[in-house]
């Protein structure tokens, strides 16, 4: 596609990247949170619910894409009211309960905006896609303004994002027309992964009632702060309890 000359291409590049930064902003806000929630966790609750975080900021050419196959006015006011998974987040943990902790935590928090929550979870998609999926808003503090923008979360467990990054691969391996007998596959494959992750609920609920009943009077107690171990003698410990 050939360029008009009259067109000022600097300018263009201007109001792109104005358009854009404050996602990238956007995902810099929420992973600190979620950084802060999982070093409370690894500090605090002696357990952490999220495993890991993935971020990425869809590609331009993406987001045309995206705009297309929706239908959606070709203009930036358009594309950032509707098109709202430009900033993406998804956090990975180990069971199915720290789906709806973490969802919750989020949620709770007051300068986030709760906008769409698609429980795929509960209520998975016809090929045994599962996956909690969160759209939020949270404010960008500019120089000159204040952004609220769009940032979809998708929390799943380990397990459950196996099974999707395999089934993504096949989709565009088989350029989205994935063959009948294996898409049976990969839907007997999300039951089995289903199971896996209901069974590891069970071991996770027995450890904690374990850990709960027996740990207080045989543990040695502990202090981790900036990656140092400090042993706290019981004494004390005592004292901060009364």
């Amino acid at each position: 596609m050939e360029i008009p000359q009259n067109v000022d291409i600097k300018k263009i590049k201007t109001e792109l990247t104005r358009f854009m930064m404050p996602y990238k902003f956007a995902l810099d806000e929420m992973t600190t949170k979620i950084d802060i929630l999982k070093q409370e966790f690894q500090y605090i609750h002696d357990y952490n619910p999220i495993e890991h975080v993935k971020s990425r900021l869809k590609t331009p050419e993406n987001i045309l894409k995206k705009v297309y196959r929706k239908g959606v006015e070709l203009s930036l006011s358009s594309i950032k009211e509707n098109i709202r998974d430009i900033a993406g987040i998804r956090i990975i943990c180990p069971f199915i309960s720290d789906i709806y902790q973490i969802s919750d935590m989020l949620q709770n928090q007051k300068d986030i905006t709760v906008i769409e929550c698609k429980d795929y979870v509960k209520n998975p998609k016809p090929n045994g896609y599962k996956s909690l999926h969160l759209i939020l808003q949270i404010p960008v503090f500019m120089s000159d303004r204040v952004d609220n923008v769009y940032v979809e979360v998708q929390i799943r467990t380990i397990a459950m994002d196996f099974w999707a990054s395999l089934e993504h691969k096949m989709y565009y391996k088989y350029d989205k027309e994935i063959p009948e007998q294996l898409l049976k596959e990969l839907r007997e494959a999300a039951d089995a992964v289903a199971q896996l992750d209901e069974k590891m609920e069970y071991i996770h609920r027995e450890m904690r009632k374990f850990k709960k009943d027996n740990s207080f009077d045989n543990e040695v107690p502990e202090l981790f702060i900036n990656n140092e171990k400090f042993n706290i003698p019981k004494a004390f410990l005592y004292s901060v309890l009364e």
